[in-house]
């Protein structure tokens, strides 16, 4: 194997491989390391406490999959495990990041019948209500602090997210 195909970020995949290994040997929730700025998080099935002020345990697919995020293509790593490797802000596209304010799930429309909030390409002025979060059966809306032009949604609806994490860019 060459030494691009060894190491991704600059990490061993087979140390990847032995973390996401101990997360699902030992039923933990994730393991997060932060080495000179790259970050990498392997979550297992079993979802980590809610914060205290804002609650709602995320629902988790059966089967957790292998992803890695950052500004190049994803690579194989080991099963069982959720596997994300974060490289700082170059890993997200120029502009306004919307970030999720609690723990919860992403909903684009108020219904399933009914259009999305927003799409990519739509202008968005400060106050307008971008999408709903699913927190402990309450439907949050989420209003823009921007305004702009929707340029990309990084997450897919029904998807569980957590607090802070970018659900999208607003140029």
């Amino acid at each position: 194997m060459s030494e691009k195909s060894e190491k991704i970020y600059g990490i061993e995949l087979e140390t990847i491989s032995k973390l996401a290994d101990i997360v699902k040997e030992k039923d933990l929730s994730e393991i997060t390391i932060n080495e000179m700025g790259k970050v990498i998080t392997i979550k297992g099935k079993k979802c980590p406490p809610p914060p205290p002020p804002m609650g709602g345990m995320m629902p988790m697919s059966a089967m957790p999959q292998v992803q890695f995020t950052a500004s190049a293509a994803g690579a194989p790593g080991a099963a069982g495990a959720e596997v994300s490797v974060q490289t700082g802000a170059a890993a997200l596209p120029e502009g306004n990041v919307v970030k999720a304010p609690i723990v919860g799930t992403f909903y684009a429309a108020s219904a399933p019948d009914k259009p999305p909030f927003v799409t990519v390409g739509k202008q968005v002025k400060k106050g307008d209500v971008l999408m709903i979060i699913e927190s402990m059966k309450l439907m949050n809306e989420v209003q823009s602090d921007f305004d702009g032009t929707v340029a990309e949604i990084l997450v897919k609806n029904g998807e569980p997210v957590e607090y802070d994490q970018p659900i999208m860019i607003i140029k």
